[in-house]
């Protein structure tokens, strides 16, 4: 009876000894790549920013985190205000998640200072493969539902099938969902925008202060 206890003993010790070197394991891998990780985020990031914004000649100033109420919920939005290298405004490049077909959907848009979609990149998806895919190419300029030089300011963006007046687009085909979605994130980010933009002499800030 002793040898089984003493088996036993033996088996939790080890359990635990093997527990705790992984873990001290990964929490080492893990401090190790934090900082190339966060390193290449933030490469990622200023790069979407030039691709949105149309130049590489900016400056942007400390991102500004805005909480905004949509549809019952909380969402938080993420403000990167431009300047050229003069201290002129160039408008703002703007993160906007919402929930498509398969998960979250984060997209940064770019702004000019009037409230019209400069360009616009997807930084992370949940979507299917192929669907991601398209939703990155879509709606580019030379996309089949283009939304690069609409304003937001003169209508909420929407897919054709609902409507074809105002700002209709095009939705990618066989993915409604998706492209509901991603207009939708659209949307928010122009909302935000225009509710948090310093830029005196913008068109999307005079009919914010209207409302």
């Amino acid at each position: 009876m002793e040898k089984i206890q003493s088996s036993l003993k033996n088996m939790v010790f080890v359990l635990v000894g093997v527990a705790l070197l992984v873990g001290a394991v990964l929490a080492y891998v893990n401090h190790m790549t934090e900082g190339p990780i966060k390193k290449k985020a933030e490469e990622t990031l200023a790069a979407g920013i030039k691709n949105v914004m149309g130049t590489d000649k900016l400056k942007v100033a400390d991102p500004k985190n805005v909480t905004m109420n949509i549809d019952g919920k909380d969402a938080t939005f993420v403000i990167h205000s431009v300047t050229d290298n003069s201290g002129k405004p160039l408008g703002a490049a703007v993160e906007s998640t919402t929930t498509g077909f398969g998960g979250d959907l984060k997209v940064l848009v770019g702004f000019d200072p009037t409230g019209k979609i400069l360009g616009y990149t997807i930084l992370a998806t949940s979507e299917t493969p192929g669907l991601g895919l398209k939703a990155s190419t879509w709606f580019q300029k030379d996309g089949k539902g283009s939304i690069i030089g609409m304003n937001p300011d003169k209508g909420d963006l929407h897919v054709s099938k609902e409507s074809t007046a105002g700002n209709a687009v095009d939705a990618i085909t066989a993915s409604t969902i998706t492209s509901k979605a991603f207009l939708k994130a659209v949307n928010q980010a122009y909302k935000v925008y225009a509710s948090n933009n310093t830029d005196g002499n913008s068109g999307a800030t005079k009919k914010q202060a209207k409302s």
